[in-house]
């Protein structure tokens, strides 16, 4: 099976037992790796898998295209992963809450101010969609040209200021540059060639403006890093990753998969490099069948009238 296999989301739609079942080998290694890293237990992390796959079957028919299907796949896996590690607080220590990293969004009140019309709400949040989709569009457009131009200083120091949050001074000196001026320069050069980019694919000519004037008044704010972690835009493609691991990799390349998987620590990417790393694969058996039996009964109850 190849790891590069992407699902037929229509037949999926359709609640096909075969390629639901594909869906499950190909992806329930990776989703334990995932897991694996927050939930000790190791019937606790196989009912969150089962979970998983239940939550995608439920919810294809609202899946957005706009996402890839693992995308879709890892955030269900993301939150069920959290409500398992909430369970589990509660049980052991009668607290509730989460860790820092794994905190809940704000309300509704702390995004509504109280002068807010229905209208300038709906504006906002259709403004910020539209942004949010260009700019993740740009950030990958620039991703794919800066690695096929073999720019991987330039693509690891932007790795690093926008998903690691370093500073300037940590980022020259550990990429060997000049001094903080070239990462300013860095920056500087690709924040312009993002605004070309989304300039560019703004096909009604209105969306950048708008959002220039709202993020002027204060609404609207994109974060340039948080698209890029969310979005996962610099994340390298599974077969890049296991090239990694065979040291198949050109000295460039493989000094960029080790600073996102390693040093910034990628959880989707370390999930897919511990899948390959396992030697044994007949080891999921026996969960592969329970998942497998618990969606079937499923699909089939959706399938048969």
């Amino acid at each position: 099976m190849s790891a590069e296999w992407t699902p037929d989301v229509e037949r999926l739609a359709a609640f096909d037992e075969d390629e639901w079942a594909r869906v499950e080998r190909t992806y329930a290694g990776r989703l334990i790796a995932y897991i694996a890293r927050r939930v000790p237990d190791v019937e606790a992390r196989d009912d969150v898998v089962q979970e998983v796959f239940l939550g995608a079957v439920r919810g294809i028919g609202n899946f957005d295209s706009k996402f890839t299907f693992e995308q879709y796949l890892f955030g269900i896996c993301r939150n069920r992963t959290i409500d398992q590690m909430r369970r589990r607080k509660l049980v052991g220590t009668g607290e509730g809450g989460l860790e820092d990293d794994e905190a809940a969004p704000p309300g509704i009140e702390t995004l509504v101010q109280d002068d807010d019309s229905p209208s300038r709400i709906v504006r906002r949040t259709d403004l910020h969609s539209q942004g949010r989709a260009l700019l993740r569009d740009a950030l990958r457009e620039w991703v794919q040209e800066t690695w096929a131009a073999g720019e991987f200083t330039r693509l690891m120091v932007v790795e690093a200021l926008l998903r690691g949050g370093w500073r300037n001074r940590d980022t020259w000196e550990r990429f060997g540059l000049r001094d903080e001026t070239a990462v300013a320069g860095i920056k500087f050069r690709a924040l312009k060639k993002l605004r070309e980019i989304v300039a560019k694919t703004d096909e009604t000519g209105e969306i950048v403006p708008s959002l220039s004037q709202l993020a002027e008044d204060g609404d609207v704010p994109i974060d340039v890093a948080t698209v890029w972690t969310e979005e996962r835009v610099s994340c390298p493609a599974r077969h890049w990753i296991a090239r990694s691991l065979a040291d198949a990799l050109d000295k460039d390349p493989a000094e960029f998969v080790a600073l996102h998987v390693d040093e910034i620590g990628c959880d989707w990417c370390q999930a897919n490099r511990d899948d390959l790393k396992r030697q044994d694969d007949s080891t999921l058996e026996p969960l592969l069948k329970a998942i497998e039996a618990s969606t079937a009964r499923f699909l089939r109850s959706r399938t048969i009238r």
